[in-house]
């Protein structure tokens, strides 16, 4: 699920510039397209997921992806401005919730000590179909055109969400394949499934430290990705020239470091749950050091000439970024307490503030730098400066975060 997921998203990034070209749409008409998308998905974020937490994770997933599914294939039918704005905003209405549910799943089907390697490996697929997306969708936009590549990737979608509705069930104990001494391992840490925790105690949950921390790493995390999942392969056809094969390879060289970045990453979220006195503090240390590191990278990166040295640089950069990410599940679910669906959801979804800060502020800074006259590197790579500077943010906000648990009434 997660693989198809970031494959549909990413592959945007992809039919941007043709798109653009054929429809007659300037940057910052593209910036608003994609920030329809983004806004629906934070929008969205949270309902889907407290439908989770009432319905099971089961019927709202299999519901997620066939939503998707057939507005990434509709994708290919808009005509201009106006519509294509309409059909991505519902297709990230129907992406929403994807990761709550997820989340969901894996508090129910892993013991404690193995939820870091099953976090990583989900994430870690995302990534695998991130990486993909680009250079797939640039070779099949090149033989069927940008129309037909949004229908063909809105297919794959379909055939996961049968084949997950026949084979998955929301409690270990219902699943025929699961037996005695599997449910006891899976039940050790958490107890048997509950139907609906009760209502959210939103007050509390906007007064914590825990959660509030979580949430500023979630948006400045979101305003770094977000460049690369939308407008990257554009900066190296506009600003280093290159064309549309070889950005799709490029920004697939790029994407893969953030699928090395959650596998590793997910070995590391174990290693500290069972090896450490206090596992939240080394998950601070090493989300401080990783977002130095990527910091350090991008800005060394984009200093380069050689296209092939600044995506080595960058994709250095987005992997010792997203080693973070599966730590960061690993203190989100238990910071959720009993509503991993609706909170996971708010702390991801509100990511959407980031992600849309970003997708804007790209399309309105290149269109600002062509009115100054500016084309080129000249036009595009002092926006980087500003993405350095929000890596050394995130670096900051990791050395603040306390595990802060949530006051519930019992």
């Amino acid at each position: 699920m997660a693989g198809v997921l970031y494959l549909d998203r990413i592959c945007w990034g992809q039919a941007n510039k043709p798109i653009r070209d054929e429809l007659g749409l300037s940057n910052s008409q593209m910036s608003l397209i994609m920030m329809a998308f983004t806004l629906a998905y934070g929008l969205f974020e949270i309902p889907t997921g407290r439908l989770g937490d009432r319905f099971g994770s089961r019927a709202v997933l299999t519901r997620i992806v066939l939503w998707w599914s057939a507005f990434t294939a509709l994708t290919g039918a808009g005509t201009g401005f106006v519509g294509l704005i309409a059909i991505r905003f519902l297709f990230g209405a129907g992406e929403a919730g994807a990761f709550p549910n997820a989340a969901r799943v894996i508090a129910r089907w892993f013991p404690l000590g193995e939820r870091g390697r099953a976090q990583g490996l989900m994430l870690t697929a995302a990534q695998v179909g991130g990486t993909a997306s680009p250079a797939l969708a640039g070779l099949l936009i090149e033989v069927v055109g940008w129309r037909w590549t949004f229908v063909l990737f809105g297919l794959v979608g379909v055939f996961w969400a049968i084949g997950f509705w026949l084979w998955f069930r929301d409690d270990p104990a219902t699943h025929p394949r699961v037996n005695a001494a599997e449910l006891r391992a899976i039940q050790r840490d958490s107890g048997p499934v509950t139907v609906d925790p009760g209502p959210v105690p939103w007050k509390k949950v906007l007064a914590n430290r825990g959660i509030l921390t979580l949430c500023a790493l979630m948006i400045l995390g979101a305003f770094f990705t977000y460049f690369f999942y939308s407008w990257f392969q554009t900066y190296l056809g506009d600003a280093r020239g290159i064309a549309n094969i070889g950005t799709s390879w490029l920004a697939s060289l790029v994407l893969g470091g953030s699928a090395v970045g959650v596998f590793l990453g997910g070995f590391a979220a174990d290693a500290i749950t069972h090896r450490a006195a206090d596992p939240v503090r080394f998950r601070r240390y090493l989300g401080v050091v990783c977002y130095l590191t990527a910091a350090a990278c991008l800005y060394l990166g984009v200093r380069c000439d050689d296209a092939v040295a600044v995506a080595g640089y960058f994709s250095a950069s987005i992997c010792a970024m997203h080693i973070t990410l599966p730590n960061w599940w690993s203190v989100a679910i238990p910071q959720c307490g009993r509503h991993v669906g609706a909170i996971f959801g708010f702390m991801n979804g509100i990511g959407v503030f980031g992600a849309m800060a970003s997708q804007g502020f790209v399309g309105l800074f290149a269109d600002w730098q062509k009115e100054r006259g500016l084309s080129g590197r000249e036009q595009w790579d002092p926006l980087f400066d500003v993405y350095v500077l929000v890596l050394l943010a995130a670096a900051g906000v990791w050395w603040l975060y306390r595990f802060t648990p949530l006051e519930e009434e019992a």
